[in-house]
């Protein structure tokens, strides 16, 4: 596998807040240091809905020797709103390769769930009980000729002012053409629901004769949450997308076993790169006694502390950052070492 990633949040807009509340540049740039020394990742896909956050953090994956998987993530826009969009930052993206870093340009991601103008619902919280009512089978009729159409566009437009590789962060609803790209990505979660077709969906990808990455993959932090893949976080969160279900246990090692059962996978069927989602959530603290623990619901390897989180520095493997690794972060570091192979997790054991 060429390229070890994570996805990594600079922030957007989503279900009413912010995603990354405090984008402080330092942080920044130590976390993205962390990201290539400490968790052994060769690339970065960063993600937001801002291009001059992605900008920044852009500039401080190249300092730290990342391939850039430049990813703007524009939610809740119209395909009107989207192509300007899409083309100032291919032209950010390019300066950026200009000057000598290596860059994949992702345009945009399921926009089938996160755009305006697909599904039925002005925001991305009324159009996912779409999925699940009564009304799915008529309401995803034509979607892949729409989302085609628009990525035409998009492709045909960025073109022109970015030389480096395009790709597009899918899902299967999106039923995308791969042939305007040269990457197919995939956000390709496991569940109960494609578990056992998951390998041969995962085959069916290689007849474009393109790369084939994964741009997300994983699970939360909850016992269960991998069999729920891309859905966990709505599994875990009561129908106001706000508070906690009670009955959820938190379980660290879900995630790894996540990590143990798909690495391998993706390793023998040749997958050219893949970006484990994610490395922090500014949205969901870790919280042991001053309320729900969100970070249960959320998909991060590291877990966000709140101030009075009461673990001493002496403790802490990063005292300088608002998070701690969870078991995901040293086992993923552990198979990013070994190009895909398993070792011992903590280094602080060693």
């Amino acid at each position: 596998m060429r390229g070890r990633g994570i996805h990594y949040d600079t922030g957007l807009f989503f279900l009413g807040k912010q995603t990354r509340p405090s984008f402080d540049p330092r942080v920044v740039e130590r976390e993205i240091r962390i990201i290539a020394e400490d968790l052994h990742c060769n690339a970065i896909r960063v993600i937001g809905d801002d291009p001059d956050r992605i900008d920044v953090a852009a500039q401080y994956a190249a300092a730290a020797g990342l391939q850039v998987w430049y990813s703007p993530f524009p939610c809740e826009m119209t395909n009107e709103q989207m192509l300007p969009f899409f083309v100032d930052c291919a032209e950010r993206a390019e300066r950026l390769r200009r000057d000598g870093t290596d860059v994949v340009l992702v345009t945009g991601c399921e926009l089938s769930l996160f755009a305006r103008g697909y599904l039925p619902g002005d925001t991305f919280a009324d159009r996912i009980p779409v999925l699940a009512g009564p009304a799915r089978e008529s309401a995803v009729q034509g979607i892949p000729d729409r989302v085609n159409t628009f990525l035409g566009e998009v492709v045909g437009a960025v073109r022109p002012v970015f030389g480096g590789p395009l790709t597009y962060a899918s899902n299967p609803l999106d039923g995308v053409d791969w042939g305007p790209f040269d990457i197919v990505g995939l956000d390709a979660f496991r569940g109960l629901r494609n578990a056992a077709t998951y390998r041969d969906d995962l085959r069916r990808e290689f007849t474009h004769g393109k790369p084939v990455a994964i741009l997300e993959v994983g699970c939360c932090t909850f016992r269960g949450a991998g069999d729920y893949g891309g859905a966990g976080w709505y599994v875990a969160m009561e129908p106001d997308g706000v508070t906690l279900k009670s009955d959820l246990v938190r379980d660290e090692s879900e995630q790894v076993r996540y990590i143990d059962d798909l690495m391998p996978i993706f390793d023998e069927e040749g997958v050219d790169s893949v970006f484990w989602f994610s490395f922090v959530d500014g949205r969901n603290p870790h919280r042991t006694h001053s309320g729900p623990d969100l970070d249960m619901a959320s998909y991060a390897i590291v877990k966000l502390l709140e101030k009075d989180h009461g673990i001493p520095s002496s403790s802490r493997a990063y005292p300088d950052m608002p998070w701690e690794p969870k078991e995901a972060f040293y086992a993923l570091a552990g198979r990013y070492q070994g190009v895909g192979q398993p070792r011992t997790a903590d280094p602080s054991t060693q």
